[in-house]
């Protein structure tokens, strides 16, 4: 059966959501991600396909490439281990599966989000390495996930090889990256004029010996000017030939600045201001008044929210849409929906999260008559972390979303449930509320995969259904996190007027 044209398509009109709500939601703003003190040091590695990023970092490692294989589409995070392990962290599972390169063993219904791999070498003592899918398959969604990872990481290394260029996706990535605060370096390898193992280039010495020019050396320079005439903010990044007798400098800048971000660490004051001892409240403020403010910000935070969320969700179908019909089709619809919705976990989580500590700093700023101290803001906030943990609802904010092939959306609750969705994992959350997690389950890769569900138009049907439910879902997840911090809060803010003082 031919499909129909696109423009046929019902998706859901976000303004037309906007008109019944009251109001027209502007585009989510970008979410900037940086790394915590208490983050790791973490040098996540991205590049276009045929660049041989896999064989520079088993050379930093001194490994075998064959090793760092993974399924596409996942992230390989590699880890300093006193013994060889190999694990992969599946959405749908509680716990991470045993994950071999070359496997007998039965592989998950669906690929991981990562696999961690812990090797004993003295390199990965500075540092973790994640290796992230090809650029070139990222996509909208997948561009605005490795933003996120190099964000909180610290570090981008950029790996290209001397015959490729730059694509408008990889300088507008670049663009975004140095925006931030993180460390970006550049390695060039030889790419397919060589032998397919970055140790097999000879160094540089030698070829000079002979009067012949360095290929790797002269694309380096070209790389970098046609990336300086792109995105001039980069000019302070290093830029390093991928050959054998270069790698020593690129593992000592990598280590410089592993280093130097612990030094960082290290320095910071062991505790801010605020943090011990007893906090006055100023009389006059009125605990009703106070409650209604909590209130009207909380259901104003969850309503832009959710405004948001569904133009996000909007542009999804579109995307997922275009795949089907102009794309790879029905077997492409499972991996884009789930970087698709990866992405739209990370927005959700970060909007959460900021608008909880908006409205915690404003009602405390009420409460004691100036914004409180950091240390005053953390003990209001895990003040309030025990009253929501303490909820009844708790369990039911601290769950995955998994979209089943017959496009329902089934809830998974307990420990691990969300860790498994991470591509890299963090810290330890200083938040009051855990992250928004939603994924695929492997029943929707099988299905979609399978040879005889191949019709474009029960695709398209079925990723609306899916969508509308993932909304609806979303929808009383966030009403429902506000709710429960409005409780928390007001409850923590009330005993600190009546006593004086704030308990926390």
């Amino acid at each position: 059966m031919t499909p129909g044209p696109l423009p046929s398509v019902d998706v859901p009109d976000p303004r037309r959501r906007a008109q019944r709500s009251g109001g027209v939601p502007q585009p989510a703003r970008p979410v900037v991600t940086t790394a915590g003190p208490d983050d790791p040091s973490v040098v996540v590695v991205a590049g276009p396909a045929g660049a041989n990023r896999r064989e520079l970092i088993a050379a930093l490692l001194r490994i075998e490439a064959a090793t760092l294989t993974v399924p596409p589409g996942s992230n390989l995070l590699v880890r300093h281990a006193a013994t060889v392990t190999r694990v992969a962290y599946v959405p749908g599972y509680r716990r991470p599966h045993p994950y071999d390169a070359d496997p007998p063993v039965a592989r998950p219904a669906r690929p991981p989000r990562r696999v961690e791999l812990g090797l004993p070498g003295p390199l990965l003592r500075h540092f973790t390495v994640v290796d992230t899918p090809d650029t070139g398959t990222l996509g909208v969604a997948g561009g605005r996930v490795l933003r996120d990872a190099v964000g909180r990481a610290g570090a981008l290394l950029f790996v290209i090889s001397a015959d490729q260029a730059f694509s408008a996706a990889e300088l507008h990535l670049l663009a975004e990256v140095a925006r931030t605060r993180v460390e970006v370096f550049f390695a060039v390898t030889p790419g397919g004029a060589v032998p397919d193992r970055v140790t097999a280039v000879p160094p540089p010495g030698r070829s000079g010996s002979t009067g012949r020019l360095d290929p790797v050396s002269v694309s380096t320079e070209a790389h970098r000017a046609t990336l300086l005439a792109a995105v001039p903010a980069l000019d302070r990044a290093r830029w390093f030939p991928a050959r054998r007798a270069e790698l020593p400098r690129l593992r000592r800048a990598l280590v410089g600045w592993a280093d130097e971000v612990l030094r960082r660490t290290g320095a910071r004051p062991p505790a801010p201001d605020g943090t011990l001892g007893r906090v006055p409240v100023p009389a006059g403020v009125e605990p009703g008044e106070l409650a209604d403010r909590i209130d009207r910000q909380a259901r104003a935070s969850a309503h832009r929210i959710r405004q948001h969320l569904a133009l996000e969700l909007a542009n999804i179908h579109l995307r997922v849409v275009q795949e089907i019909v102009f794309g790879a089709g029905c077997a492409g619809l499972p991996p884009l929906l789930d970087r698709e919705l990866e992405a739209l976990s990370l927005l959700a989580t970060a909007q959460c999260d900021e608008a909880a500590r908006d409205l915690v700093d404003e009602a405390a700023a009420r409460v004691f008559g100036e914004p409180p101290a950091e240390g005053v803001r953390r003990r209001i906030t895990h003040a309030v972390r025990r009253g929501v943990a303490d909820h009844p609802d708790a369990a039911e904010l601290d769950r995955v979303l998994l979209v089943t092939s017959t496009a329902g959306v089934a809830g998974l609750t307990g420990p691990g449930a969300l860790d498994a969705l991470a591509g890299l994992p963090g810290a330890s959350r200083d938040e009051v509320l855990p992250p928004v997690g939603v994924a695929l389950n492997g029943g929707c890769w099988q299905h979609w995969r399978a040879p005889g569900n191949d019709d474009p138009n029960a695709a398209r049907s079925w990723a609306q259904r899916a969508l509308r439910e993932v909304e609806l879902e979303l929808s009383r997840e966030v009403s429902q996190r506000f709710e429960v911090i409005r409780l928390s809060l007001g409850t923590v803010l009330a005993d600190a007027v009546d006593h004086g003082i704030l308990l926390a």
